[in-house]
């Protein structure tokens, strides 16, 4: 292949039941950050069943063009559906950069696009960049934790096109929303192979979500194994209810049974960004620092002062928080009652 045919960041724009997933925005922001430096554009494609009239949401939001496929085949996610619809824009249209949420519908489908386009993916990324080559061309370089967390691999794919990455939701900046931005919306038919449809959709059965979702909040108060129990958690909650935040846990309270998996934060967790991030009782394992680091701001408390914690803290208080935590709690009541 030629690779100077391919141009342009593509990024998959995820919806569900007609409503464009925050992850496609995040992706979006990223996007506009990588074309700029490749003097390119930011195309979203949108894939579903009348849903062309979300096209001006994602253009407000960073793209140049939206390439709209409408089609009741489209109507939910299906894998084979979804994957030929993708894998026809992007042999048509030859992308450079091909973007997918790191979600449940973005981890199935990615993996089937590079594999009918014989090309490479790399998994869970938490940096995209352009960075010049040994030629002092632009080259594109995905980071993602590797060997347990335990280091950052950077990954480029220099003999294949496009080079496609997933990214999990939380990890990337959303763009400021410009409102009456102008783009182009294209529409696109797929020929579709029904031969190959194997699956459909019987019934769908939407789970009683009891936990909202820590990655949307604005203030986490999370716990690790230094809170010891689901009692040490009520501490946390309390304060987190003065604060107007939510409770996360590391991945140690999740596998001891004390919280659920649901609001663990972490490689193996969530990815979050918080306006402020609350560390009590965290060491501040690698694998837990890559789900929270680009926090707006981070407190950390722990009796350890050479926890890990404290290097990516903005503000670190040494001491038992199990005896900080509940003063903490009644001096922000306290001051809120004034």
């Amino acid at each position: 292949m030629d690779k100077k045919d391919y141009k342009n960041v593509f990024v998959f724009a995820e919806q569900r039941e007609g409503v464009i997933q925050p992850v496609a925005f995040e992706l979006l922001g990223k996007a506009r950050d990588l074309a700029d430096a490749l003097g390119e554009k930011v195309v979203a494609m949108l894939l579903g069943c009348g849903i062309k009239d979300q096209a001006q949401a994602l253009i407000e939001q960073g793209a140049d063009e939206v390439i709209v496929a409408d089609a009741p085949e489209l109507k939910d996610f299906l894998s084979e559906q979804y994957s030929q619809a993708v894998g026809q824009i992007i042999t048509e249209r030859k992308p450079s950069i091909v973007l997918y949420g790191a979600t449940t519908i973005g981890r199935d489908l990615a993996p089937r696009i590079a594999s009918r386009l014989k090309t490479g993916l790399t998994a869970d990324c938490t940096k995209l960049e352009i960075e010049p080559d040994k030629d002092g061309e632009p080259e594109f370089r995905m980071t993602r934790p590797a060997f347990g967390g335990n280091l950052m691999a950077t990954i480029i794919c220099p003999n294949t096109r496009p080079q496609m990455s997933t990214v999990r939701p939380g990890v990337m900046q959303k763009m400021q929303r410009q409102q009456g931005r102008q783009g182009v919306v294209t529409e696109f038919t797929p020929q579709f192979d029904a031969s190959k449809f194997k699956v459909k959709l019987v019934k769908t059965i939407k789970a009683d979500k009891q936990v909202a979702d820590i990655s949307e909040a604005k203030i986490l108060v999370s716990g690790g194994r230094g809170v010891h129990d689901k009692e040490g958690f009520d501490k946390l909650q309390a304060l987190a209810d003065v604060l107007g935040g939510q409770v996360a846990s590391s991945r140690a309270m999740v596998d001891n049974g004390v919280m659920p998996h649901e609001v663990q934060v972490g490689q193996t967790g969530k990815t979050v960004r918080p306006g402020l991030y609350m560390a009590c009782g965290i060491s501040g394992a690698i694998q837990h620092l890559a789900g929270m680091e680009e926090s707006d701001y981070i407190i950390a408390i722990n009796k350890d002062k050479f926890a890990p914690i404290f290097s990516v803290a903005d503000l670190g208080i040494v001491g038992d928080l199990h005896k900080i935590v509940p003063m903490l709690t009644e001096r922000i009541k306290r001051e809120l009652e004034k």
